[in-house]
């Protein structure tokens, strides 16, 4: 197939942070000219766990501010909630009958986020890689961008797809690909290089949030954990030192050059001269984000009705293979 279709969705958490927009934002924007592209706000996996619906309805229109406002053009791409198409829970039902017990029980991420309440979990938080699975195979996607952690469950999708092809003899449902994410793919904290930067961290001073001016950026960088040790010259002179890569990785990422050419610009010197460094590449880079974002989220009018553009287009893309999903099953 030459046509690619990427389709990527992102939890409503609120307000993102750096390891967002490394992680996944700014590919997923560089991927907009790279063939057809549809992101969705997961509003239906945000309900696998409780939360509060005043602060959900907030988060799901800030989340779709700040994909704006880091480039996501929805005239470009399209952007809408999971919700408003109303096709994802539909065949979400339809692939229940195709999804086994046997294959759920083998996902990792049920397990480590229900730990030792498993008989507590709600059944969503059980049943929602068949959610992802309808998520993409609903429009076809022959890519999804993917960090680590989800490729066992775009593995999933890929099982159902063929089980439900073989079972109904037909050639419904397309086998995407994943795409795994560049140098920084994963950002650590910036307190700890071993630990994923996260919003759930107590400490704000542990990662770089969206919103956050130059003054803050700057002093979060300075503040920064690191070693003792000055830059190494070569890649290799980061092993054992994950505050140092972090770091490296995070320059590389902002810039789309290599954890090499950081170093082959900055090996020898110490955190002294690097750290201001960084600081004012990531308050350059991310200002007219930041200012971008908060003429967004004053309007929230403007915000519902790129998301309605959106969904309108989403559920005309979907509609064709639902039919055919129901048809194929005799419904």
């Amino acid at each position: 197939m030459t046509h690619k279709r990427t389709v990527s969705g992102i939890q409503p958490t609120g307000n993102l942070h750096l390891g967002n927009y490394l992680g996944a934002i700014k590919r997923w924007v560089q991927m907009q000219d790279e063939g057809e592209c549809l992101f969705f706000l997961a509003d239906l996996h945000a309900i696998t766990v409780h939360n509060e619906p005043a602060m959900l309805t907030n988060n799901i229109r800030e989340m779709a501010a700040a994909l704006v406002a880091c480039g996501i053009d929805p005239d470009k791409a399209v952007l809408f909630r999971q919700r408003d198409v109303p096709a994802h829970a539909e065949l979400c039902w339809l692939l229940n009958g195709t999804a086994r017990i046997g294959w759920l029980n083998r996902m990792t991420q049920f397990k480590e986020k229900s730990g030792k309440n498993r008989e507590g979990a709600s059944i969503g938080l059980y049943a929602y890689p068949v959610l992802q699975a309808a998520d993409v195979l609903l429009y076809q996607a022959t890519h999804v961008p993917v960090g680590e952690d989800q490729k066992q469950h775009l593995e999933l999708a890929r099982d159902i797809a063929t089980k439900f092809n073989t079972d109904f003899g037909v050639e419904l449902f397309t086998l995407p690909e994943p795409v795994i994410g560049g140098p920084a793919a994963r950002v650590m904290s910036l307190r700890d290089g071993s630990s994923k930067m996260s919003k759930s961290d107590p400490s704000d001073m542990s990662r770089i949030n969206l919103t956050d001016d130059a003054e803050t950026i700057m002093s979060k960088v300075r503040k920064a954990k690191t070693d003792p040790e000055p830059l190494p010259d070569s890649v290799d002179g980061l092993e054992g030192r994950p505050e140092a890569r972090n770091l490296v990785g995070i320059y590389a990422a902002m810039t789309d050059t290599t954890p090499a050419d950081v170093l082959g610009q900055f090996g020898g010197q110490g955190f002294g001269s690097f750290k201001p460094a960084l600081g004012e590449l990531l308050a350059s880079k991310l200002g007219p984000i930041a200012e971008r974002l908060r003429a967004l989220k004053s309007d929230p009018a403007e915000l519902d009705a790129i998301l309605a553009k959106g969904a309108e287009k989403a559920r005309t893309l979907a509609a064709p293979t639902l039919a055919s999903a129901y048809r194929a099953m005799g419904l």
